[in-house]
């Protein structure tokens, strides 16, 4: 029988009963067998009590690293959950962010197991580049000996599908490392194919059990963080605003969510999880050129839970599998699949090449359909109910049809006030607000300033005496200065220190967000060079690049430095984690 409560006869005062019982009442019997041996540990550390003798001294953890490159935080959580797993099995595992990384940290690793993003087109997430490069410089260390397994995550529609991994996986066995299980590939769906690497990994390098079957099992005795859910949980639509005027080309929309039981339990920097559905019109058009049109079934698996847009080398592949088309094959075997693929989607594949597929056909040349992440636009301490977003809706046409984001249009035009959102909170806790008094400069372009405003309510709420500066840029002052009224209202309240702005087509030559940077170089090496934290959120590609390489410039010019030394010194405040970037 469980003991449930502490009896009244137990050798303490009614209030430290009261306490004890509410601790273990509740507590699973996992629980409580772990505070039964940490009690008992804690004795035996002391000298209380006898030691009791094992039959066999238990064998000590086998040191294991495990090195993690994330830019969305997927690597980070399989990262946790291989330590977690590897505790189980004997080891002391030493978890490594990328962005953290010293290179000689390798060169003492005996058993290394490596997990890797692919960001875009084949480069590696923005807090790895510096340990990234120079792993793969001729600086690198000899790492021989070292017992190593990548897990490369990437995307098939980008080119260089895993990119990253690959080129790591390779790196370090040039090095002189063994690679004791072969690389997996993963694509979106990455779930299944990564547990599967943790389990068998583990299991080819794991410790040999001490004579008598003792081993350590390792607990981190100070990890306590907030629960998050780990599922998707609904939400209402309490608002649904375009915050562009008629007369602009873009539309983004302010999108505020409300939960029945309280918000979830976010920070400024997170982003959530937005579980969007698909066109129906667009699925009604992929069942009839697939010989469905009439499967209601099929259509409701097509509109909520698969990727009916993507179009990859993969997919073609599956798709000659499926049907045995000659073209396509070859297509494949002539080395023109990435010139036809650019521009294209799904449905110009089965357009151009119709074929009757099966449901389980049609099930395998898609994938699962991904949520979209959007940044966090809102303060707990502002909007304690609330969770606010900024969403842009992505139209464009390519190859005769209209093409449309598939997230974005689902919440431009499909959602509204009232309606219901399946969300899950995606923390990052790698773009998170400095102390009080620190300063913190912000560019945020276009729905990449989201984020920023969560920033600024956030800093008024608990009184941060830091000064805070906002770059903020889009097309015309006039039709797209999102959040216009509020930026006014913190500058005339003091929490928004500086603001300047960029409004690309207000002039006949177009300015950005770095241009504005560029002009006022001086006070932003200042600000820098006093140890502010430099923000970056928004596109990947060409801003956040060209937003890096304007503060390099920066510090060439007003410091007088070597391009080298300039770039040495940008280094640095990434080094010191003081230059956070959020792209996508």
């Amino acid at each position: 029988m469980i003991l449930s409560s502490i009896p009244n006869t137990a050798p303490f005062s009614e209030d430290e009963i009261a306490i004890l019982n509410r601790v273990i009442a509740p507590a699973t019997p996992l629980q409580r067998a772990w505070l039964a041996g940490f009690l008992t540990g804690l004795d035996a550390a002391q000298g209380i009590g006898a030691a009791p003798q094992p039959a066999a001294p238990a064998k000590a953890a086998e040191p294991l690293t495990i090195l993690f490159a994330t830019e969305s935080g997927n690597s980070e959580k399989l990262a946790a959950d291989a330590a977690k797993a590897a505790r189980k099995k004997g080891f002391k595992p030493n978890v490594i962010d990328f962005g953290d990384l010293q290179l000689s940290d390798l060169t003492k690793a005996k058993k290394l197991l490596v997990i890797a993003a692919t960001w875009g087109e084949g480069d590696p997430p923005s807090r790895a580049v510096r340990a990234y490069e120079e792993l793969m410089s001729d600086a690198a260390p000899k790492l021989d000996g070292v017992e190593f397994s990548v897990l490369a995550l990437g995307d098939t529609a980008y080119v260089d599908f895993c990119g990253t991994g690959r080129k790591i996986d390779e790196r370090l066995e040039a090095l002189g490392g063994k690679r004791v299980v072969d690389r997996v590939d993963c694509d979106l769906d990455y779930q299944a194919p990564a547990s599967g690497w943790i389990e068998a990994t583990l299991d080819t390098i794991a410790p040999a059990p001490a004579a008598g079957g003792g081993h350590v099992i390792e607990v981190d005795f100070g990890a306590r963080q907030a629960v998050v859910p780990d599922s998707p949980v609904t939400a209402e639509v309490v608002d649904h605003i375009n915050l562009n005027s008629s007369r602009s080309a873009k539309e983004t929309f302010h999108v505020a969510l409300g939960f029945e039981n309280g918000s979830i339990p976010y920070e400024p920097g997170d982003a959530l999880d937005v579980y969007a559905e698909n066109d129906p019109a667009l699925v009604a058009e992929v069942l009839d050129l697939t010989g469905h049109s009439g499967n209601e079934a099929l259509r409701g698996d097509l509109i909520r839970d698969r990727d009916i847009t993507t179009l990859s080398p993969k997919t073609l592949e599956k798709f000659v599998a499926a049907t045995g088309n000659a073209e396509v094959k070859a297509m494949i075997d002539g080395g023109h699949v990435r010139d036809w693929l650019t521009g294209r989607q799904l449905i110009d594949l089965l357009a151009a090449y119709p074929s009757k597929l099966s449901i389980e056909q049609i099930f395998d040349i898609t994938r699962p359909l991904a949520p979209r992440a959007y940044s966090i636009a809102s303060s707990r301490r502002e909007f304690e109910d609330e969770v606010h977003i900024l969403v842009s809706a992505v139209r464009y046409e390519s190859f005769g049809r209209q093409r449309m984001g598939v997230a974005s249009s689902f919440i431009a035009d499909r959602v509204k006030k009232g309606a219901n959102l399946r969300v899950k909170l995606k923390p990052n806790k790698h773009f998170r607000l400095p102390e009080p008094d620190r300063d913190v400069i912000m560019v945020g372009p276009g729905t990449g300033v989201a984020p920023f405003r969560a920033f600024i309510q956030e800093r008024r709420a608990i009184g941060a005496q830091g000064r805070n500066w906002l770059f903020f840029g889009d097309r015309q002052f006039t039709h797209d200065f999102l959040y216009q009224l509020e930026w006014q209202d913190a500058k005339a309240d003091g929490v928004l220190t500086r603001m300047d702005v960029a409004f690309s087509r207000d002039a006949p030559e177009k300015i950005y967000v770095q241009d504005k940077m560029w002009e006022k170089r001086r006070d932003l090496v200042d600000w820098l060079d006093g140890g502010a934290k430099f923000y970056v959120c928004g596109d990947a590609k060409n801003m956040a690049k060209d937003v890096r390489s304007t503060l390099v410039k920066a510090y060439a010019d007003v410091k007088a430095l070597t391009p080298e030394n300039a770039e040495a010194a940008v280094r640095a405040i990434e080094n010191e984690k003081r230059y956070l970037t959020d792209v996508y």
